[in-house]
């Protein structure tokens, strides 16, 4: 069924919309997929809060024009579907990733981050990005590692004197 044109005009704006306030953006090939494999991905896309939609080629060209995802304008051939991650740039790529894994019809094409356009060799590297809580766990670790490391060495003259006092007094009573 055809678009009328204002309905095209709506759909680019909300997809620019979107793309605007996104991080990162994976188009992605699903010939191949039933309705249900496609209601599934939507659904834990959806889960994720990641923002996929099916497009036709040339809105989708109109869509990312003015965002950082211009850069992807060449690569968007096919059937496809974009998938924008607002918050966390590598929730829409574990997304298409792990419904890769089960069903091979799902092959990402292009990724674009930062204004950067990546092939869809790279999924992988943007998938394993750490999330933003896992993120923040690392940079606490890395922030509280000199203290613990300090506290470990301040106290460990007096745990040597107890050990060696200990020791002794074995050494005395055998």
């Amino acid at each position: 069924m055809a678009l009328r044109l204002e309905d095209k005009k709506a759909f680019v704006k909300e997809v620019n919309a979107v793309a605007v306030d996104s991080v990162s953006a994976i188009a992605a090939e699903y010939r191949g997929l039933t309705v249900a494999e496609m209601t599934e991905l939507r659904k834990e896309a959806r889960n994720a809060g990641v923002y996929m939609r099916v497009v036709k080629n040339t809105l989708a060209r109109r869509a990312v024009q003015g965002t950082d995802f211009e850069c992807m304008q060449d690569t968007l051939k096919g059937p496809l579907l974009l998938a924008f991650a607002k918050d966390d740039p590598g929730a829409a790529a574990r997304i298409i990733k792990n419904f890769a894994k089960e069903h091979a019809a799902l092959t990402a094409v292009s990724l674009s981050t930062g204004g950067q356009l990546l092939p869809g060799s790279d999924l992988a590297k943007l998938a394993d990005l750490p999330t933003l809580d896992q993120a923040r766990a690392m940079l606490l670790g890395v922030f509280m590692a000199p203290m613990s490391q300090l506290v470990r060495t301040l106290a460990e003259p007096s745990a040597m004197l107890a050990r060696t006092l200990g020791a002794r007094a074995a050494q005395d009573a055998g």
